[in-house]
């Protein structure tokens, strides 16, 4: 839940600015603790006082905070209402992608990625041998579920968050099917989406590891196999095993 976070951006948004709603900065000689728990806004020099806020920002809403917390994990539980098929999903794509990631998502203008296609050279995960490979949605992304996520708060990258939810089933749904992952007359809501399992789904696995190399990286050495690290700012894909 992001709740925690949105507040924290609220109340103390103004506290990288060093206390310029108050006409004084912060001077040039203050130290950050090396922990940002132990770090108090208030205290630099030309603050308000120690542990006195800067005032700025409000109470976020209940309704703001519902606009933002839209995430859909791995399990596809918080996927909302609404349904979309892959023909709707490429008359939306041809108008509101296509400009960016090319038509039939191919890959568009720089940087924007291809979508679409599955490059046989890379065909056994071999992405960590050759970094030139192309990674698409067909070949190199874990959860169907995660596709809704990105789209919906994400695209089209000039007005995010703009789509509605049948129209975000629809272009999953056209995505999925341009890279042979489900058949042209899908229609897919919540439950059909939860069901698609990705093709490599298989190579990525969750970081456990604590403290640096740790015991996901050793095992899957032992077993053998290319695969990607799922971390929580995203994937890494240097690791590799042979």
């Amino acid at each position: 839940m992001r709740r925690d976070l949105i507040t924290v951006v609220l109340l103390l948004a103004g506290t990288a600015c060093g206390g310029a709603g108050s006409g004084t900065s912060a001077s040039a000689g203050s130290t950050v603790p090396a922990t940002f728990e132990r770090y108090d806004a208030g205290a630099v020099a030309g603050g308000p006082g120690a542990g006195t806020r800067y005032a700025f920002g409000r109470q976020p809403s209940d309704s703001l905070l519902g606009a933002w917390d839209t995430d859909v994990g791995k399990n596809g539980a918080e996927l909302p209402p609404g349904k979309g098929s892959v023909a709707q999903g490429a008359t939306l794509y041809a108008a509101s992608c296509a400009s960016c990631h090319g038509v039939g998502g191919v890959g568009g203008v720089s940087p924007n990625p291809a979508l679409v296609g599955r490059d046989s050279s890379a065909e056994g995960f071999r992405f960590a041998d050759d970094p030139k490979l192309v990674k698409t949605i067909g070949n190199y992304w874990p959860y169907a579920t995660t596709i809704f996520d990105y789209v919906k708060r994400a695209m089209p990258h000039a007005n995010p968050g703009s789509l509605t939810n049948d129209e975000v089933y629809a272009l999953t749904a056209y995505l999925l099917s341009a890279n042979g992952i489900v058949p042209d007359s899908a229609t897919l809501d919540a439950a059909a989406l939860r069901e698609v399992k990705m093709p490599y789904r298989d190579r990525f696995v969750p970081d456990e590891r604590k403290g640096g190399g740790g015991q996901v990286v050793r095992t899957r050495r032992r077993e053998g196999g290319n695969g990607a690290i799922l971390r929580p700012g995203g994937i890494d894909d240097r690791y590799i095993t042979t």
